[in-house]
C-alpha cells in the first residue's frame, strides 16, 4: 500500500479527503445522540440508586439505532439523502419529505472533518503517526462540539483518547512514552489544582473535570514539553473569543463559556506546528 501512494503521490490526500467527508457525517449522529445516551444512562442510574420507579421506556436510543430521519416530518433519511456535503447541495438545504430547512452544520463538520484529515496528509507521511494524528484530529472535533452544545466532555471519548494517546507512543511516534506519561500525569494536575485554587479563593468551580481529562489526554499525545504551550493558546483563543461573546453578541460575564474546545484548538494546533512555534518563541527572546 505505501508502495502504491509512493506512485501515486496524489491518492492518499483523495482517500483521506474522502474517508473524512464519511467519517464526519457519523460525527454529527455523535455528537447528537451521545448526549442523550448519557442523560438516558444518568436517568436510569439516578433512579436505580434512589429505589424510584423507572420513567415510561423509551425506545432504546443508540449510535447505529434508529435510523437518521428528520426530526421535524419523522420521515426516515434515504442513503442517497445522506451523502456528506453533496446530498445537503442537492437537496438545497432541506429535507426531501417536507422541505424543512436542513441545519448548515452537518455539511460544515463533514467538510471540516475532511479538510482537516486532508492537510494532516500533507503535514505527515504515510507512517503510524498520520494514523494517530487522524484520531486525535477526530476525537478533538467531536469533543468540541458537544462541549460547544453541552458543555460536556464525555468520559466515552476522553479516556479512550488517553490511552490511544500512551498506545502510539510506546513507539514514540510523536514523543518518547516517559515524556507521554508524565504529560497525562501533568496534563490532569495542572487543570485540577487551577479549579481547586480557584474554588478555595471564590467558592466558585471554573471549569469541570473533562477539562482535567481532555488536557492529560493531550500531554499523553504531545508529552509533557507541549503543555505549556497548549495552556497559553487555549488561554489566549479563550480570551479573545469570550470578549468577542461579550461584545458582539451581549453575553454576560457570568454565563459559562465552555473551556474545552480552546483546550482542542491550542492541542490540534501544537500537533502540527507546536515545535515550530516554539523554536521562534525562543529565538525571539534569546532563550535558546
Amino acid at each position: 500500500m505505501l508502495e502504491i501512494f509512493a506512485q501515486l503521490p496524489w491518492l492518499l490526500p483523495v482517500c483521506l479527503l474522502s474517508l473524512g467527508l464519511v467519517v464526519g457525517s457519523f460525527f454529527n449522529v455523535v455528537i447528537y445522540r451521545l448526549p442523550l445516551m448519557m442523560e438516558a444512562r444518568w436517568r436510569r442510574d439516578c433512579c436505580e440508586l434512589l429505589e424510584l420507579p423507572g420513567e415510561k421506556q423509551a425506545p432504546l436510543l443508540t449510535l447505529a439505532s434508529p435510523n437518521s430521519h428528520c426530526p421535524h416530518c419523522g420521515t426516515a433519511i434515504k442513503p442517497w439523502h445522506n451523502v456528506p456535503v453533496i446530498s445537503y447541495l442537492l437537496l438545497r438545504g432541506k429535507c426531501a419529505a417536507c422541505a424543512t430547512p436542513i441545519s448548515l452544520r452537518y455539511p460544515a463538520v463533514e467538510l471540516a472533518t475532511g479538510l482537516l484529515t486532508l492537510l494532516l496528509a500533507w503535514h505527515f507521511s504515510p507512517t503510524w503517526a498520520l494514523a494517530g494524528a487522524i484520531l486525535f484530529t477526530w476525537a478533538l472535533l467531536v469533543l468540541t462540539m458537544i462541549d460547544v452544545d453541552h458543555k460536556l466532555l464525555p468520559d466515552d471519548i476522553t479516556l479512550p483518547l488517553l490511552w490511544l494517546g500512551l498506545l502510539f507512543n510506546l513507539g514514540a511516534s510523536f514523543v518518547s512514552l516517559a515524556d507521554a506519561v508524565i504529560g497525562a500525569m501533568a496534563g490532569y494536575l495542572i487543570l485540577w489544582s487551577v479549579y481547586w485554587l480557584f474554588k478555595l479563593l471564590t467558592g466558585k468551580e471554573g471549569m469541570g473535570y473533562g477539562d482535567f481529562k481532555l488536557l492529560a489526554a493531550i500531554g499523553a499525545w504531545l508529552g509533557w514539553q507541549a503543555l505549556p504551550l497548549v495552556i497559553l493558546l487555549s488561554s489566549l483563543v479563550g480570551a479573545i473569543c469570550g470578549i468577542a461573546l461579550i461584545v458582539m453578541r451581549g453575553r454576560g460575564r457570568e454565563v459559562p463559556i465552555p473551556f474545552g474546545p480552546y483546550l482542542a484548538i491550542a492541542g490540534w494546533i501544537a500537533l502540527l506546528w507546536g515545535d515550530a512555534i516554539s523554536s521562534r518563541y525562543l529565538a525571539a527572546t534569546g532563550l535558546n
